[in-house]
């Protein structure tokens, strides 16, 4: 049986890798849903001044990924596929990312997340598939 304390473990895994570190990102997990908030830094923005679409991704596949792997308890989840949409640029705030469960089968997981400027404006979604790998949930890895 799955718990919160799976949650708040998954939580403390991403908050400890380096990427997350260097970009100040937080999230908030629950089952089959997770919220992800990122800064908005110029030190990400792209040359026409805006936040590039790395941070977009780095985002919505964080949520949604996340959003997965807290329907399992054992091993990390691998994303296989991720699609985005790109709807608008932002160049300020945080931004939120929404992810949540769409469906479930014995081997796939897909999730889709939806990514909102500071004010309430979607600026992307995205949807991906995720499959167990063989990478065990442990504090070797943070968890």
């Amino acid at each position: 049986m799955i718990d919160e304390t799976h949650y708040r473990k998954l939580e403390n895994m991403m908050h400890g890798a380096p990427i997350v570190k260097m970009t100040g990102a937080r999230i908030v997990i629950s089952r089959g849903r997770s919220e992800l908030t990122l800064p908005v830094r110029e030190d990400f923005f792209h040359a026409a001044r805006a936040l590039h679409g790395s941070m977009y991704f780095l985002a919505l596949d964080n949520a949604a990924w996340f959003a997965a792997n807290s329907l399992v308890p054992d091993v990390f989840l691998l994303t296989v596929s991720f699609n985005v949409y790109f709807i608008r640029p932002v160049n300020k705030g945080v931004i939120r990312a929404v992810g949540r469960v769409t469906n479930a089968t014995r081997t796939q997981y897909f999730a889709e997340a939806v990514l909102y400027d500071e004010d309430d404006k979607e600026i992307a979604r995205g949807s991906g598939t995720f499959v167990a790998g063989k990478t065990k949930l442990t504090a070797e890895i943070g968890y």
